[in-house]
């Protein structure tokens, strides 16, 4: 089970947008189009780019690879769209090497991305436990006490469940249609 505090992930924002950049600046020059880009296409990749950091950075991968690989393919679709929308653009058509180079890239960006993030947590593992050890910082205990009191909401909506409260409400009225009146 994975912490609700995922600190590795600024690092996958931050790979998967750059690598985004990078594949697409690649794919983009192998399938004919500006291999060095300027000014407003550049300006739009990065700043692409960085938005897509910022996004993968606050999701959470829920499938592990096959959500990273999604990513690295999304990122890598929205660079090659920034750098085609360029009022420099030369390119029309996706050529085979360009989809090839995507396609690689994909799989290949992603194990390396994982593995990163494998080596970030058993760095900062290590980084703590030799702390730890030095004497730095106290050892973390092995179990937190919760000494967390329920709150008014909570006791309201106990009281709103709890089968002490019935559904019953005052007699129905006699109506003379539903109880036919001797003649």
């Amino acid at each position: 089970m994975q912490s609700p505090t995922d600190h590795t992930a600024r690092l996958r924002g931050a790979a998967v947008g750059a690598a985004s950049g990078a594949v697409a600046l690649g794919a983009h020059g192998l399938g004919g189009g500006n291999a060095a880009p300027e000014g407003s296409s550049l300006a739009l990749l990065f700043a692409a780019c960085g938005l897509i950091g910022v996004v993968v950075a606050s999701l959470r991968p829920r499938y592990g690879l096959i959500s990273l690989m999604g990513m690295l393919a999304a990122g890598q679709a929205i660079g090659h769209i920034a750098l085609s929308t360029a009022p420099e653009h030369h390119h029309h058509a996706a050529s085979p090497i360009m989809l090839i180079a995507h396609l690689v890239a994909i799989p290949f960006g992603a194990l390396v991305i994982r593995a990163a993030e494998a080596g970030m947590r058993r760095a900062v593992t290590s980084v703590r436990r030799f702390i730890v050890a030095l004497g730095i910082a106290p050892e973390p205990p092995a179990h937190r006490a919760r000494t967390t009191t329920p709150d008014d909401r909570a006791v309201l909506r106990r009281l709103l469940v709890s089968p002490g409260i019935g559904r019953r409400g005052p007699p129905a009225p006699a109506l003379p249609f539903l109880h036919p009146v001797p003649a």
